[in-house]
C-alpha cells in the first residue's frame, strides 16, 4: 500500500528551543516512524526572509543548525525527506502563479497575518512578501500533492487558505492538485522562562542544545506560581510553567507526588526547579551526544540536505510540467 505524503517546514530564524521540540519535532518524529507516511519536511528559508529580510545573514548558518537539530532529534533521512526551500526553485514558480489567482481579501483576513504584525510590531512588515506568504505556503504544500499537514490548531486557518487556494486553481484550469487534509497534533504549551510564548525576540528560551550550567540557570530563573510568594503558601500546578514541563520529563509517579507536595507546601519552588533540571538534562542528554557528533560531521549534514534536495527537486519538476500544461503556459 502507497504511503500517504505528509508535509510540514520550519522557519530557520535561529536556534531551535522546547517549543519547538515538543510543539512540532516529537510530532513529526512519530509520523516518521509510524509507517504511514512519506513525509517531507523543509527547512522554510524564504519565509524567514518574510519577517527577517533586513537581517540575512545569519541564515545560512541557521539552515546548518537547524539541520543538525532535526536529526540529532531523531529526524531520519532513511525515513524522511529533509530538504531547504531555496534549493528547490519551482516552489518560486508555483508561488507566483498562485498568487495571479488568490483573492486579495482571502490573505487580509487571515488571522496569523494580524497576529504576527502585533507580535512583531518593532518591525516594518508592510510588505507584499509578508501578507502574502500564506500563498508561499500553499505551493510548499500542493507541490508535493501532500495529502495532510501536520500543525497545531493555531495554524488551522494556513491549510484552509491552502485548501481553498488549491480548490481555486483546480476549477479555474485543470484538476491537478489533491485538497490536504490538516493533521492535528496535541502541542503542549511550553511558554518561556519569563511566563510569556518561547520566542528567541523575547530572549526567554530553553533551546535544545541548551546543557549543564546554561541549562541549570536558565531552568532556575523560570516564573512559577504567581500566587505563591513563600515556601509555605500551597501552590497551584496548574498554571505553574514549571510543573507542565514536569509532565514532559519526569516519571508520572514523580508528577503526581510533585502536584501533591506542591499543593500542601511540601516542596518549594527553587527545590522543583532543581529537580526538573536534572530530568531535563538526563532527557535530553542523548540528543546533546547526537547534536556534538554532527557538528564534528557537519559534511554528513551537508549530504543529507543535498540528497533531500534531489529528491525534492525531481517531484516538484514532475508537479510544475503539470502545472504549466493546465495553465497552457
Amino acid at each position: 500500500m502507497a504511503l500517504k505524503r505528509i508535509l510540514s517546514g520550519m522557519r530557520p530564524t535561529g536556534k531551535l528551543h522546547l517549543g519547538n521540540l515538543h510543539g512540532a519535532l516529537r510530532n513529526w518524529i512519530e509520523l516518521q516512524n509510524s509507517g504511514i507516511y512519506d513525509c517531507f519536511y523543509f527547512v522554510a528559508d524564504w519565509h524567514a526572509i518574510t519577517s527577517e529580510y533586513n537581517a540575512t545573514e545569519d541564515i545560512k548558518n541557521n539552515i546548518t543548525s537547524m539541520m543538525v537539530d532535526w536529526l540529532a532529534a531523531g529526524l531520519d533521512p532513511q525515513k524522511s525527506t529533509l530538504f531547504v526551500q531555496s534549493a528547490v526553485k519551482e516552489h518560486a514558480e508555483l508561488f507566483l502563479l498562485l498568487s495571479m489567482i488568490t483573492p486579495l481579501a482571502w490573505l487580509e483576513r487571515n488571522p496569523t497575518y494580524k497576529e504576527m504584525k502585533a507580535e512583531l510590531s518593532g518591525k516594518d512588515l508592510s510588505t507584499f512578501g509578508f501578507l502574502g506568504y500564506p500563498v508561499l505556503q500553499a505551493a510548499d504544500i500542493i507541490m508535493y500533492k501532500a495529502y495532510g499537514v501536520p500543525v497545531g490548531v493555531d495554524q488551522l486557518p494556513h491549510v484552509e487558505l491552502t485548501r481553498e487556494i488549491a480548490r481555486r486553481f483546480n476549477f479555474l484550469y485543470k484538476e491537478v492538485f489533491p485538497i490536504p487534509e490538516p493533521l492535528l497534533a496535541g502541542v503542549p504549551k511550553l511558554l518561556g522562562t519569563d511566563g510569556r510564548k518561547m520566542s528567541k525576540s523575547y530572549e526567554n528560551s530553553i533551546y535544545i542544545s541548551d546543557r549543564g550550567k546554561e541549562l541549570q540557570q536558565k531552568i532556575s530563573s523560570m516564573f512559577t506560581d504567581p500566587q505563591r510568594v513563600k515556601k509555605t503558601d500551597p501552590g497551584d500546578p496548574g498554571i505553574c510553567n514549571v510543573f507542565t514541563f514536569h509532565g514532559l520529563y519526569s516519571p508520572q509517579d514523580k508528577v503526581k507526588q510533585i502536584d501533591a507536595d506542591c499543593r500542601r507546601a511540601a516542596i518549594g519552588c527553587t527545590d522543583c526547579k532543581k529537580m526538573l533540571a536534572v530530568r531535563v538534562a538526563e532527557v535530553m542528554k542523548p540528543v546533546h551526544e547526537r547534536i556534538a557528533y554532527y557538528n564534528s560531521n557537519l559534511d554528513e549534514v551537508k549530504t543529507v540536505i543535498e540528497e533531500g534536495n534531489k529528491k525534492a527537486t525531481k517531484i516538484a519538476r514532475q508537479t510544475m510540467d503539470e502545472v504549466r500544461a493546465a495553465v497552457k503556459i
